[in-house]
C-alpha cells in the first residue's frame, strides 16, 4: 500500500456496548469500505460517507479509536483531526470508523465519556467523589487502588458528565456481585474487591471490624446498622468463602433513601489521596529514561511534519543526554517577517529526575503578545551551554540585522552574546538586578528604605533622558551612597533608557515568556520525549488562535498599539505648538517644559519616539496640527498586517503515534543524563539566622564617621561620656 494511503472501514447502524472493564465494543450494522490519504478533505469524506449510508451530512458524525484504546472515542470534525487519524493509524493498513447521526448519539445506545476531536490528553486517574468510605484499617489504601484498577472507568469520566447513565449501568451490575453465604472468592483481594463495588452500588458505608489475612469481618458503618458480613480462608488453600452475611439493612441502605442516585466514589483521607497522586506522577506511561531514547524518533517526526525546522541532539561520548535544540520553521519564519529585533532569553525549570533545564528564546508580536521562537533543553546551566544555544539560534535565524537581547546579566557573563551575533546590545533583566539588590541590602536597610531605593531605580532605568537618569542617581545617593554605588557598579549602560544602545521598545525583563512557559513548572515528572512533543502543541495552538483571531480585525494597527495610540492623542490635546521651523517643532506642555519634536528624523527630545517605535504626545501634536496620519508614522512592526505575517504559517503536529504504548527500545541511542541531587525533606534541618564570614557592608560609625564600628562602641563617644561623667561629681563636689 502506498505511503499516506488509508483503508476506512466504516460502520453504522450498531450499537456501543459497555463491558465491566470499561471498554467499548460495536455490535451488529453493516460495513463498507473507502479509502483517503494525506491530500484527503474532511468535507470530501463526509459528503461521500453520507452519500454512502443515505444520510444528512449536517447530522453526520464520524468517530474513530485510538489504536491500542477502546474506551473514549475520538471526533473528525476537520482536516486537521482527518491528518491526526491518518498519523495515529499510519502504521496500519485498515482503520475503523463510526458514521453516528444525531439520533444515535441522543439515545441510550451510545453510553460512553464524550468523544474529543484531535490530541488525546493523557490518561488520568479516575475521579470519584461523595461516595461510601472506606475507613477502618490503613490497608483501605490497597482496596482503593485496586478498585480503581478493576474498574478502569475511562479518561475524565465523572458522574456529571453526559455519560452518566453508563456509569449507572456499570454500578448497578455490581448490585448481585455479593450473594451470601457459600460464595466463594479466589483470594482476600477479589472479595475486598467484590464488598467495595457492593457497598457502592447498594449505597452505604462500612468499616473492618477485622481485617485479617485469613478472615475478615465487615459492618455497615451507618449508626445503628446491624448488617455485616464476614468471610474466611478455606484452609490449606487462598480461597475465600462468606461464612455469614445480613441479608437487609437497618439503615435503609438498598432501598435509594441513603443516597443521590448519582453519588458514587470514595471518602478517601487526605493523606491517601495525595499517596495515591504522587504514586501516580511517578509511573508514567513511557519509562522516563526510554523518553531519552525516543528524541531521536520524534525529531524525525518535527522535520518530516514540518519542513525547514531545526532540531539539534547533542550526546556525550557514552551516549548520555547533553544538549537538545528545537525551532520550527512557523517559528522561525514569523520573527523574521513580523517580529521586532527583540529577543528575550530566560531559564525555567523542569521538574525531572535527572539534570535538565529548559533555556528558551521569546519574541514579543505586534500585539505585545508571546512569540516563542526556539527552546533548548541542557543538562547543566553554565556559560558554554548558553554559548552554544545562542550558535543554534543564529544558525536557525539567518538574519544579518542587530538583534537586542534582555537576559540576566549572568548570560553571556565569559562569552558575550555580541560574539556571536555582532553589533547586537545585551540589556540586562531589571527584576534580576532589583533582586540582587535585596539580596545584598536586606540586612542593612529597613524594608521602608529598600523599598524607596527600589523605586528610585526603576526611576532611572525608565529616565529616557541623561538629565531624569542623573536626578534618579542622586536621591538614591541621598539615602544610600552604598546603595548608590552598588548601582553604579551594576552597569547602567545595560539597563539604563538614558544610556542603552539598543531598542528594547519599553521592556525591561527577561521573564515576560512565563506567561508561556508558566504551564511547564506545573506538570508531574514526564518523559522528556513528551515534554518536547507537549510544548510543540502549545506552540500549534498559539499559532492557531491568534491567526484566527488576527482575521477579525478591521483596524490599521494591533488593538494594544490602537489602545497606547488612543492614550497619547488624549495627552496630545493638552499641549501646545509653539513655533515651526521647517520638520522642527517646539511643543510646550501644561508645565511649561519645551519638548523639540522633527517629524522628518521621528525624533523627539523626550526620546520616547526612538525608545518605542511609535509617536509620543509631542509627535502626535504636531502631526494633528499638520493634518498628518498618525498611522504612517509608526513602526512597520506594530501593524495589523505584521502581525498576520508573524502567524502566517501553521505548526503541524509532532505527536508520535503510539508513544504511550511503544515498548522499550532494545537499540538505545540517547542515555539519561546524571540524576538530580535532592536532599530528602524529612532530613532538612532548620538553619539558624547566626552570621558567619565577613560583614557584607563595613559597618559605618554616625559620630566619628569611621568605619569598622557603630556609635555605640565608638572609643570617642566612651571617652566624652566618661568627661561629662566626671564634670558632674566635680560640679556635685564643690557644691557639698
Amino acid at each position: 500500500m502506498a505511503k499516506g494511503k488509508l483503508i476506512v472501514i466504516s460502520q453504522s447502524g450498531g450499537k456501543f456496548t459497555l463491558s465491566d472493564d470499561g471498554s467499548l465494543s460495536y455490535c451488529g450494522g453493516e460495513a463498507h469500505a473507502v479509502s483517503i490519504n494525506t491530500e484527503s478533505k474532511y468535507d470530501e469524506l463526509k459528503a461521500e460517507l453520507a452519500e454512502m449510508w443515505n444520510y444528512d451530512p449536517d447530522s453526520l458524525t464520524i468517530k474513530y479509536f485510538l489504536p491500542h484504546n477502546n474506551k473514549t472515542l475520538i471526533t473528525v470534525s476537520n482536516d486537521i483531526d482527518l491528518q491526526h487519524l491518518l498519523d495515529f493509524h499510519g502504521n496500519s493498513a485498515t482503520v475503523d470508523v463510526y458514521v453516528l447521526t444525531n439520533e444515535d448519539q441522543t439515545s441510550d445506545q451510545l453510553t460512553m465519556s464524550p468523544s474529543r476531536s484531535g490530541l488525546m490528553d493523557d490518561p488520568v486517574t479516575p475521579s470519584f467523589t461523595h461516595a461510601a468510605s472506606v475507613s477502618g484499617d490503613t490497608e483501605q489504601l490497597d482496596s482503593l487502588a485496586s478498585l480503581a484498577r478493576d474498574i478502569d472507568i475511562p479518561n475524565n469520566f465523572t458522574p456529571e458528565a453526559p455519560n452518566a447513565s453508563a456509569l449507572q449501568k456499570l454500578v448497578k451490575s455490581w448490585e448481585n456481585c455479593l450473594t451470601g453465604p457459600g460464595q466463594q472468592f479466589n483470594n482476600a483481594h477479589d472479595f475486598r474487591v467484590a464488598l467495595d463495588k457492593f457497598s457502592m452500588a447498594h449505597g452505604f458505608e462500612y468499616t473492618f471490624k477485622t481485617n485479617r489475612p485469613k478472615s475478615k469481618i465487615a459492618n455497615c458503618k451507618a449508626e445503628g446498622c446491624h448488617w455485616t458480613i464476614q468471610a474466611a480462608r478455606l484452609s490449606t488453600t487462598k480461597l475465600f468463602r462468606i461464612k455469614k452475611m445480613s441479608e437487609t439493612h437497618t439503615c435503609g441502605a438498598g432501598k435509594g433513601s441513603s443516597r443521590h442516585p448519582k453519588d458514587y466514589g470514595f471518602k478517601a483521607r487526605y493523606a491517601q489521596v495525595w499517596r495515591g497522586l504522587e504514586s501516580a506522577k511517578e509511573k508514567p506511561q513511557v519509562p522516563y529514561d526510554e523518553g531519552y531514547n525516543q528524541l531521536p524518533s520524534l525529531f524525525k517526526q518535527i522535520f518530516e511534519n514540518n519542513p525547514g525546522s531545526i532540531a539539534t541532539l547533542v550526546t556525550r561520548e557514552d551516549l548520555s543526554f547533553h544538549l537538545l535544540f528545537v525551532a520550527l520553521q512557523a517559528s522561525l519564519h514569523g520573527f523574521r517577517n513580523g517580529c521586532r529585533p527583540l529577543l528575550f532569553l530566560d531559564i525555567v525549570t523542569i521538574k525531572s529526575e535527572y539534570q535538565s533545564e529548559l533555556l528558551t528564546a521569546t519574541a514579543l508580536d505586534g500585539n505585545e503578545g508571546i512569540f516563542p521562537v526556539a527552546f533548548a533543553v541542557v543538562d547543566v546551566v553554565n556559560d558554554d551551554n548558553w554559548h552554544w544555544f545562542l550558535l543554534q539560534l543564529k544558525s536557525a535565524l539567518s538574519i544579518f540585522q542587530p538583534i537586542t537581547f534582555v537576559a540576566d546579566r549572568q548570560v553571556g557573563y565569559l562569552k558575550p552574546i555580541s560574539m556571536i551575533f555582532k553589533n547586537s546590545h545585551h540589556g540586562y533583566c531589571l527584576y534580576r538586578l532589583i533582586e540582587g539588590l535585596k539580596g545584598d541590602f536586606s540586612g542593612s536597610c529597613t524594608e521602608e528604605v529598600l523599598q524607596l531605593i527600589i523605586t528610585h531605580f526603576y526611576d532611572a532605568a525608565r529616565a529616557t533622558t541623561l538629565n531624569g537618569f542623573r536626578k534618579s542617581i542622586e536621591n538614591i545617593r541621598n539615602i544610600s551612597p552604598e546603595a548608590c554605588e552598588w548601582i553604579l557598579q551594576s552597569g547602567p549602560e545595560h539597563w539604563s533608557n538614558a544610556l542603552f544602545q539598543g531598542s528594547r521598545y519599553g521592556h525591561f525583563s527577561s521573564n515576560i515568556a512565563e506567561t508561556f512557559y508558566s504551564w511547564v513548572t506545573k506538570l508531574p515528572i514526564i518523559p522528556i520525549a513528551k515534554l518536547i512533543e507537549t510544548i510543540c502543541c502549545k506552540m500549534m495552538e498559539l499559532m492557531s488562535s491568534q491567526k484566527s483571531d488576527s482575521s477579525q480585525w478591521l483596524t490599521k494597527l494591533t488593538p494594544a498599539l490602537e489602545f497606547k495610540l488612543e492614550q497619547h492623542i488624549l495627552k496630545a490635546n493638552m499641549l501646545q505648538v509653539l513655533v515651526s521651523l521647517g520638520s522642527t517643532f517646539e511643543v510646550c506642555d501644561s508645565l511649561g517644559a519645551i519638548s523639540v519634536v522633527n517629524i522628518d528624523l521621528w525624533d523627539c527630545s523626550c526620546r520616547e519616539w526612538q525608545l518605542n517605535g511609535f509617536p509620543c504626545c509631542h509627535a502626535i501634536s504636531v502631526l494633528q496640527q499638520l493634518g498628518r496620519s498618525l498611522y504612517d508614522y509608526c513602526s512597520d512592526y506594530f501593524t495589523t498586517d505584521a502581525f498576520r505575517s508573524t502567524y502566517s504559517n501553521s505548526i503541524n503536529p509532532v505527536a508520535m503515534p503510539d508513544m504511550a504504548v511503544q515498548k522499550k527500545s532494545s537499540t538505545i541511542e540517547v542515555r539519561p543524563p546524571a540524576l538530580r541531587h535532592v536532599s530528602d525533606p524529612s532530613k532538612r534541618k532548620r538553619k539558624r539566622n547566626t552570621h558567619k564570614g565577613p560583614s557584607k557592608r563595613l559597618m559605618h560609625c554616625s559620630k566619628c564617621q569611621g568605619g569598622g564600628h557603630n556609635r555605640q562602641t565608638c572609643h570617642l563617644f566612651t571617652i566624652d561620656k566618661h568627661a561629662i561623667y566626671s564634670r558632674s561629681l566635680i560640679e556635685v563636689a564643690s557644691d557639698m
